[in-house]
C-alpha cells in the first residue's frame, strides 16, 4: 500500500517539498485555532456582580416574525445591551409590551447578561454565558475547519500528484483556497438546534468531495462514483439539518446512491481500449434530448406543487414566499439532476450541459437561502464543467464514437 501510494506522490521534488511545508503550515493552524476555540469556549462566567435594573425598550428592528414557526423573539434594549424574550407566534401581532425591566449580571471579563426576572440561578447565567460564548467562537471555530479541508486538499494534490495534471491541481486548489475565505468571511448561523459551525462542517465536506468528484469524471475514472457515494450521504445530511429540500434529498437517496453503484458497474464494463484508467464516452441525439427537456418541465411543476403545498417547520427559512419558490427550484434541480445521473450512467457528454443548468439553480437556491459558501462550488462546478466538456467532446471526436445511448 504504501510503495503505491509512492507511485502516485507528487514527483516534482521541489512542488513536493512546498506542499508538505503547506500540509504541515495548516494542520498547525487547525490545531492551534481548535484548541484555541475550546479554551475560550469553555471558560466560566467567575465572579458575578448584580447590575442595577434597567429599562429596556423594545427593537423590533431586530426581530424576525414568521407565521410559520412556533416562537418568535421579542428583543428589548437600552444602549449596548439587550434582552431577548419568546413569545407563541400567534401572540406575535398583538404583543404590545413596548418597555420591561431588565435584571442583569456581570461576568468576570465584562459581559453583561440580562433576565426578564430578578433572582437568576447560576445555571441560568451559565447557560446564557456559555450561548454567549458559542456565538463568540464561532468565527474561530469556522477557521480552524476550513484549515483542515484545506490541509485534506494539500494532502490530495500531495499524495496523489502524479493522477492529476498542473491544471486540475491548481482549479483544485483554488476552489478549496475560496471556500475557506468564504467560510470564514460569512459564518452560518445555528438552525433548528444545530450549530452553525458543524453546518459549515458539512458545506466544506460537501464542497470538497463534489470537486474532486467533478474532477474525477472530467478525467473518465469510474472511481468518480465511490466519492459520488460519500456526497450524497452529506447532502442528505444537509437536508436533514436544515430540514428543507425535500425533493432533492429524496432524489438523492432513491436515483443518486442506486444509480452511483450501477454507474461503476457499467463504466468498469467499458474502459477505454488504449487507457483502462479512461472510460468509452459519446453523445445523444437531437430528439432524445426534446424528450428529456419535457420530462423535466413535467416534473417541475407536478413536484414543485406538491412541495409547496407541505407544512413543515423550519427555522431556516424565513418567509413562505421564499420557501416556495425554492421548492420550484428545488423540483427543477432535482429533475436535471435525474437526467443528469442517467447521462451519466450511459457515459453521455451531454451530463456536462446538465451540470450547467444544475449549478446555475443551486446557485440561485444558494443565494435566496444565504448560503455564500456553497457558491464557491458552483464556480467549481461551472469552471470544471467547460474543463470536462472540451476533454469529452475531444475524446468522442478522436475515437469516433457511435451517438445514441446504447
Amino acid at each position: 500500500m504504501i510503495n503505491k501510494l509512492k507511485g502516485h506522490t507528487e514527483p516534482n521534488k521541489t512542488v513536493r517539498i512546498l506542499e508538505t511545508i503547506a500540509l504541515i503550515l495548516l494542520l498547525a493552524g487547525f490545531f492551534i485555532a481548535f484548541a484555541g476555540g475550546m479554551r475560550k469556549s469553555g471558560a466560566s462566567p467567575g465572579q458575578l456582580t448584580s447590575l442595577e435594573p434597567v429599562q429596556m425598550v423594545r427593537d423590533e428592528s431586530q426581530e424576525e416574525y414568521d407565521e410559520d414557526s412556533k416562537f418568535c423573539e421579542i428583543v428589548y434594549a437600552s444602549g449596548e445591551d439587550t434582552l431577548s424574550v419568546d413569545i407563541p407566534c400567534e401572540e406575535y401581532e398583538e404583543y404590545s409590551e413596548n418597555t420591561i425591566t431588565a435584571y442583569g449580571v456581570e461576568t468576570e471579563d465584562g459581559t453583561r447578561i440580562f433576565f426578564d426576572h430578578p433572582d437568576t440561578t447560576t445555571a441560568e447565567v451559565a447557560d446564557s454565558y456559555r450561548e454567549i460564548l458559542v456565538d463568540r467562537t464561532m468565527p474561530t471555530f469556522n477557521f480552524a475547519i476550513s484549515l483542515l479541508i484545506l490541509a485534506v486538499s494539500v494532502g490530495v494534490i500531495l499524495f496523489f500528484g502524479k493522477v492529476f495534471t498542473t491544471y486540475e491541481k491548481c482549479w483544485f486548489l483554488t476552489i478549496m483556497a475560496l471556500a475557506t475565505v468564504v467560510a470564514v468571511l460569512f459564518p452560518e448561523e445555528s438552525a433548528n438546534g444545530v450549530n452553525g459551525v458543524i453546518i459549515m462542517l458539512l458545506y466544506l465536506l460537501d464542497t470538497f468531495f463534489n470537486i474532486l468528484c467533478e474532477l474525477l469524471i472530467s478525467k473518465q475514472s469510474r472511481y468518480n462514483f465511490l466519492v459520488s457515494v460519500v456526497v450524497e450521504i452529506l447532502e442528505i445530511a444537509i437536508c436533514v439539518v436544515l430540514m428543507y429540500r425535500f425533493a432533492t434529498m429524496a432524489t438523492t437517496l432513491f436515483f443518486w446512491l442506486p444509480i452511483d453503484i450501477v454507474s461503476f458497474i457499467n463504466w468498469s464494463k467499458h474502459k477505454d481500449e488504449e487507457e483502462e484508467e479512461l472510460t468509452a464516452v459519446r453523445r445523444l441525439k437531437g430528439y432524445q434530448e426534446v424528450l428529456i427537456i419535457a420530462g423535466i418541465f413535467v416534473w417541475t411543476v407536478v413536484v414543485g406543487y406538491f412541495l409547496s403545498g407541505l407544512d413543515i417547520q423550519t427555522d431556516f427559512i424565513q418567509s413562505k414566499s421564499v420557501e416556495t419558490a425554492i421548492a420550484y427550484l428545488d423540483a427543477c434541480a432535482s429533475a436535471v439532476g435525474v437526467a443528469n445521473g442517467l447521462f451519466i450512467f450511459f457515459r453521455l457528454r451531454e451530463q456536462w450541459i446538465a451540470w450547467y443548468v444544475c449549478a446555475a439553480l443551486e446557485a440561485v437556491i444558494n443565494v435566496i437561502s444565504g448560503q455564500y459558501v456553497l457558491l464557491v462550488l458552483k464556480l467549481g462546478y461551472f469552471t470544471n464543467t467547460t474543463y470536462g466538456y472540451i476533454k469529452w467532446s475531444r475524446y468522442i471526436r478522436s475515437h469516433k464514437e457511435s451517438k445514441g445511448l446504447f
